[in-house]
């Protein structure tokens, strides 16, 4: 479902005059419901399941905020504190800083604000039905790391969309990177007992804060093929460690649905 909108986008972004004032709005209507798609499905495949109380608490994970400050912290400076750690480490390696991103920290932080709840179009999908689901049969690591998978191969269409900032883009790369954050917020949704705050938190974070130091290649036309950033492997190193000892922790591990 979420596929469909995100082809026609594709598609669309193609045409003689992509940026016509009713195709723009079409492409935005589209990436939005294709954007939602994985939490309404949730819901739907909840609500069929006919357990009284489910769909309540499921949604009711969404305000579940009673948690430790360390939580709330880790979830908005995860990608803060990587990024901040390869812009280091490139520094060490070539002698020079890398390119940082001009986007004001007050404007990144309306926008966590506002965009951490639009989140819940996703995580009640991917963390709040589908991870405990997955971690029943599967065990925490294993389903963290396919739903990773499942997570970037979902965001595939629109690196053909053009305009968009992954257009382009390695999605290989994408998918390494993708997987790793996958483990960490599956990993902290673990930690919180089952709060879609967090995750929400951690999710709108990482898409707010992650050009502090951006790992995209300017004029990149090769989507399957690999990256030449250093930056954006190093993004990878250092997203894989934490997923490595996140993997460790949680070994063994099943989730209540």
């Amino acid at each position: 479902m979420s596929w469909t909108c995100f082809i026609s986008v594709a598609v669309l972004s193609h045409r003689t005059h992509p940026t016509s004032s009713g195709l723009v709005v079409l492409q935005r209507v589209l990436v939005f419901l294709g954007t939602i798609t994985p939490s309404l499905v949730a819901l739907w495949l909840t609500a069929q399941a006919g357990i009284p109380g489910q769909t309540q608490n499921l949604l009711a994970r969404i305000v579940k905020w009673e948690l430790n400050i360390k939580w709330y912290l880790f979830a908005s400076g995860f990608m803060v504190v990587i990024k901040l750690l390869v812009a280091f480490l490139h520094k060490l390696i070539t002698g020079g800083w890398p390119q940082f991103g001009q986007e004001a920290w007050y404007i990144m932080l309306v926008a966590l604000i506002f965009s951490t709840w639009v989140q819940a179009g996703e995580e009640i999908g991917w963390r709040g039905f589908a991870l405990p689901h997955m971690s029943e049969r599967l065990g925490l690591p294993i389903s963290t790391l396919l739903i990773g998978v499942l997570w970037a191969f979902w965001h595939l269409p629109l690196f053909f969309v053009q305009g968009a900032d992954t257009f382009g883009q390695s999605f290989p790369l994408y998918l390494l990177q993708v997987t790793g954050l996958s483990v960490a917020l599956g990993w902290l949704y673990w930690r919180t007992q089952g709060s879609l705050l967090l995750p929400m938190l951690m999710h709108a974070a990482v898409n707010n804060t992650k050009d502090i130091v951006p790992s995209m290649t300017p004029g990149a036309t090769n989507t399957f093929g690999l990256s030449h950033s250093l930056v954006a492997w190093l993004t990878v190193i250092l997203l894989w460690a934490f997923a490595i000892y996140c993997l460790i922790s949680m070994r063994s591990i099943k989730l209540l649905k």
